[in-house]
C-alpha cells in the first residue's frame, strides 16, 4: 500500500506522482533523435594536433593585434605562441592587472613608486618604455615583437583600443590579448572587440599626440 500525506485535507499519493513523472521523462527523452558531430581531432587527439595554425598565423600577420578566447582548463594557447617563436618572432608577456595606463608603460617613460612595506622611505623610479626598450634589444635577425597580455578581460575599452592600435604606432609590434574563455581556442581582431573602426585608426594614425616615433 503506497503512502499517502494530506495537504489541507487533500490526500496525496507520492509513490504514484513519482511514478507517473518518470515514465513521462522516459518517454520524452525516447522521443527526441540526439545526435552529436565529432571531427577528426576528436578521434585523434585535437589537443596535439592544431589544423587551424597555419590561419593563425595569416591572421596574426593581417590584423596585427588579435583578442583570443582558450578554454578554461589552458595550455591550449601555448603552442600558438610556440608557433610564433618558430616563425622568429620574440616575445614580451605582460598582465593586465597592475599594468596601469598601457599607453604610459608601453610607450613612455613612466614612474614605478616601490613597496616601502612602512620602514624604507618613499621612492620612484623611473623606467624606459617597455615596448621601445625591448624593440631596441631585438637582434637583426628577428622577425618582431609579440605583447602578449594575459588577464585582458579586464582592460577597459579605451585600454583595448590603444592595445588595437599599438601595431599601427610601432610597426614591428603585434599585440595578443587574452580577453576571456570559451570552449575552444578561438580569436578575433582586437580591434572589433574594441569597438574600433578603419576612419577611428586612420584619425589615431595622423594625430600627432598619439604617433610616437
Amino acid at each position: 500500500m503506497a503512502a499517502a500525506v494530506s495537504f489541507y485535507g487533500v490526500p496525496v499519493n507520492l509513490k504514484r506522482r513519482s511514478s507517473t513523472r518518470s515514465v513521462n521523462y522516459v518517454q520524452n527523452v525516447s522521443r527526441r533523435s540526439l545526435s552529436i558531430k565529432c571531427g577528426l581531432d576528436d578521434f585523434i587527439g585535437g589537443d596535439l594536433l592544431k589544423f587551424d595554425l597555419g590561419q593563425w598565423l595569416s591572421d596574426v600577420e593581417e590584423h596585427k593585434a588579435l583578442a583570443i578566447y582558450s578554454p578554461h582548463e589552458g595550455g591550449y594557447e601555448g603552442r600558438y605562441l610556440t608557433r610564433l617563436r618558430y616563425q622568429g618572432y620574440h616575445f614580451l608577456d605582460l598582465s593586465a592587472r597592475g599594468l596601469g595606463d598601457p599607453e604610459t608603460t608601453l610607450t613612455k617613460i613612466h614612474p614605478v613608486c616601490p613597496a616601502h612595506v612602512g620602514k624604507q622611505p618613499i621612492a620612484r623610479w623611473y623606467f624606459p618604455p617597455e615596448v621601445d626598450y625591448r624593440l631596441s634589444l631585438l637582434p637583426p635577425s628577428s622577425k618582431g615583437l609579440v605583447v602578449w597580455i594575459i588577464e585582458a578581460k579586464v582592460l577597459s575599452k579605451s585600454e583595448l583600443q590603444f592595445l588595437a592600435l599599438l601595431p599601427t604606432l610601432r610597426p614591428k609590434v603585434k599585440v595578443i590579448a587574452e580577453c576571456g574563455n570559451w570552449r575552444k581556442f578561438v580569436w578575433k581582431p582586437l580591434k572589433e572587440i574594441a569597438g574600433l573602426t578603419d576612419e577611428n585608426v586612420a584619425n589615431a594614425t595622423g594625430s600627432p599626440v598619439m604617433n610616437f616615433r
